[in-house]
């Protein structure tokens, strides 16, 4: 594990801060590329990931601090100071921002926040990575030889076999990120290419998978770990949330299919009359 990195004079490298920035990075690469892919502008798109970020990570902030509310009121430098991030709280601030500038810029909401269902889960997944470098977001202790060990220093508790939640998330969320972005690209063949699209799009739809598909690996992933967090009743805090956020990804694909399969049975009708 490594917390830290490198040190150039005064300045360290945290491996957490740096897995978020290669994440980061590597999601407003993609999500430009696709944004041209899909005739939408990929500077709009860079410019939502920046607002993004910056409100994102103060929305997933004050979750945390929420959750962790005690232990704010006796130390609240050490909460909001310390490496602990809500990601519920990011996806929910990020989701209004993007919502807001989209309203102001007016443009295509649902096609704008479908780019982030299809890179977010991969931005996430080297998040974990760096959870991994960290030690947070730890496991359960086991005797299965399906473990992690960690030193001194980190989150984690030292020299305990642990359940490697980490490397489970990150996983698990890469293998989103290939099932999302497959679904999309398979809607939208490469401009200038006489392919035609192998389904049709229908938007808002990859950002609906996102959220089913995400909740769904949450939920049962807080299981298996045991590092401090909120709950309500016998669910933590993200399992609680991930509830509304599944239900709200599953309503919000039928009110789109239905009205994709509305539009269609009307051009049919038109071309039969």
């Amino acid at each position: 594990m490594a917390i830290d990195l490198f040190s150039i004079g005064k300045f360290t490298v945290h491996g957490y801060g740096l897995m978020i920035g290669i994440g980061f990075l590597a999601a407003v690469l993609l999500g430009g590329y696709l944004a041209k892919r899909r005739g939408l502008s990929d500077n709009d798109f860079t410019n939502i990931a920046m607002l993004v970020l910056i409100i994102g990570f103060a929305g997933g902030k004050l979750l945390h601090v929420i959750v962790e509310f005690k232990a704010f009121l006796a130390d609240p430098l050490s909460v909001i100071g310390s490496e602990g991030f809500a990601v519920y709280g990011g996806i929910i601030t990020g989701i209004a921002t993007i919502y807001v500038y989209c309203k102001i810029k007016k443009l295509d909401f649902l096609k704008y926040i479908d780019l982030f269902g299809v890179v977010v889960p991969l931005n996430q997944a080297f998040g974990r990575v760096g959870c991994l470098l960290a030690g947070c977001c730890y496991g359960k202790e086991t005797t299965s030889p399906f473990s992690l060990v960690f030193p001194e220093g980190c989150s984690a508790p030292a020299h305990v076999h642990l359940i490697p939640t980490q490397p489970i998330m990150a996983a698990g969320n890469f293998v989103i990120f290939l099932a999302i972005l497959t679904g999309y690209l398979a809607s939208c063949p490469k401009k200038g290419s006489d392919d035609l699209p192998k389904r049709r799009y229908v938007s808002g739809l990859s950002f609906c998978m996102y959220l089913i598909l995400y909740s769904i690996g949450r939920f049962i992933i807080e299981f298996f770990r045991d590092d401090p967090r909120g709950n309500v009743g016998s669910l933590s805090t993200s399992q609680f949330i991930a509830i509304f956020t599944f239900a709200a990804g599953l309503a919000l694909m039928y009110a789109r299919l239905r009205v994709y399969k509305s539009r269609n049975a009307d051009k049919a009708a038109e071309q039969e009359s």
